[in-house]
C-alpha cells in the first residue's frame, strides 16, 4: 500500500481514481459516443452550462481602432460575451485580402502586455525583446501567413483586470476572478472558453473570414484555452496548444501553476489526454519545449502516446502529432505554421 502524505498525496489518488471518462472505446463508433456523453459534461464542470443560464445577449460589436501597416490592417474590436460583459480583441486582416480566409484565433497566456504581446505591440525594447525571444507574436504570424487573426484580452488580464489591480498594476486578476467563479459554479478557464466562443459567432458575422476553416493556438494559459475550447467547440478545426498539453497529475496537479488552471473534479472525470481526444479526428499538434520546467516534457510524451491511441482509433493518427522545441516554456513558430498549411489545404 502506498503510503498517503502531503507530498505524494496527489500521485496516490491518480492511481486509485476511478476517472468516469478515461478512454475506452475500440471502435469509431464506441469513440463517438464517448466523445457525445463526454462533450456536455465536460462543459458543465467548466461551468459554461451556468454562463448560458445567465441568457443570450446580441454581440453588439464596436470598433474602437484601426490602423493600416506594411502586412496588414490592424482593428481593435470589443463585443458583449455575456449579457453586460464586453471583451476586446484585435482583429487582423491581411492586406490586399481578396477572399475569405482561414480564421486563428490566439488567446495569450500570462503576460502583463495581454493581447498587444501577440499581435507584436510593445512599448520598449525590452518588452520588443521579449515577444521575439519568445515567438510571442503569434497573431501577427497568423495574419503574415495569409489568415484573418483574432487576438482577445483574455479575462483576468489588461482591461479586464479588477479595478484595484489596474491602480496597483497588477499582472492579471486570476486568482480573485477564480475564487469568486467557483461561488457560482462557474471556472476562469471556462469563462475564457466562452469568450472564444462567441468571437467565433462575431467571426461569422465578417465575409473577410472563411469559418469553414478555424484554428486555435496560444501559448502557456493560452494553450490551455486553446486545449480545452477546441475540445468544446467543434467549429475549431485545427487545435495547437503551446506549453501546456501534459498530464494533470504530472504538471498542474505536481507543480506550483495559477489558481486559473483548475477545474473541481476533473481527475474524478479525465486525464488531458482524454480532453483532448474530445478534438479527434480534427488536427492537433501540442508544441512543448523540452526543458519546460512546469510541463514537464516526460509527462508530455506520455500524455501524447495516450492522446495518439484515441487518434488511431478515431482513424487519424496521421493528423495527431507533438513538436519538441530545443528551449523551455515558449513558442515555438518553426514547428507551427508547416502543419497549419497542410491542414488548411
Amino acid at each position: 500500500m502506498n503510503k498517503f502524505n502531503s507530498d505524494n498525496y496527489v500521485h496516490v489518488l491518480a492511481n486509485e481514481v476511478n476517472r468516469s471518462f478515461a478512454f475506452k472505446a475500440k471502435t469509431v463508433e464506441e469513440l463517438k459516443d464517448w466523445q457525445k456523453a463526454f462533450r456536455p459534461k465536460l462543459r458543465e464542470a467548466l461551468g459554461i452550462d451556468k454562463i448560458e443560464n445567465r441568457g443570450s445577449c446580441s454581440l453588439e460589436p464596436k470598433m474602437l481602432s484601426e490602423e493600416t501597416l506594411d502586412t496588414h490592417i490592424r482593428q481593435e474590436w470589443s463585443i458583449f460575451s455575456e449579457p453586460g460583459f464586453e471583451i476586446p480583441f484585435f482583429l487582423l486582416l491581411p492586406k490586399g485580402q481578396t477572399k475569405p480566409a482561414p480564421l486563428v484565433l490566439t488567446p495569450h497566456g500570462h503576460s502583463k502586455l495581454a493581447k498587444n504581446i501577440y499581435v507584436g505591440i510593445w512599448r520598449n525594447e525590452a518588452e520588443k525583446a521579449e515577444i521575439a525571444d519568445g515567438d510571442r507574436d503569434i497573431a501577427l504570424q497568423a495574419v503574415e501567413a495569409g489568415y484573418v487573426a483574432i487576438a482577445p484580452d483574455v479575462r483576468g488580464f489588461a482591461d479586464l483586470r479588477l479595478k484595484e489591480d489596474k491602480a496597483s498594476d497588477e499582472s492579471y486578476s486570476d486568482r480573485k476572478l477564480q475564487m469568486r467563479a467557483l461561488m457560482f459554479g462557474r471556472t476562469l478557464i471556462g469563462e475564457r472558453v466562452w469568450d472564444i466562443g462567441r468571437l467565433i459567432d462575431y467571426a461569422k458575422t465578417r465575409s473577410e473570414i472563411d469559418t469553414g476553416k478555424i484554428m486555435i493556438t496560444g501559448n502557456s494559459g493560452g494553450g490551455t484555452v486553446s486545449l480545452f475550447a477546441a475540445a468544446c467547440d467543434e467549429r475549431i478545426g485545427i487545435a495547437v496548444p503551446s506549453s501546456y498539453f501534459c498530464t494533470f497529475e504530472g504538471s498542474i496537479g505536481s507543480i506550483r501553476h495559477c489558481e486559473c488552471n483548475y477545474i473541481p473534479g476533473i481527475m474524478t472525470m479525465a486525464e488531458m489526454y482524454d480532453i483532448a481526444g474530445l478534438i479527434a479526428p480534427r488536427p492537433f499538434l501540442a508544441v512543448n519545449g523540452k526543458e519546460d520546467k512546469i510541463f514537464p516534457i516526460e509527462s508530455a510524451k506520455y500524455a501524447y502516446k495516450k492522446l495518439k491511441e484515441i487518434y488511431e482509433v478515431a482513424g487519424a493518427g496521421e493528423v495527431c502529432k507533438l513538436a519538441i522545441g530545443n528551449g523551455g516554456h515558449r513558442y515555438y513558430k518553426d514547428l507551427v505554421w508547416d502543419f497549419v498549411k497542410e491542414q488548411f489545404e
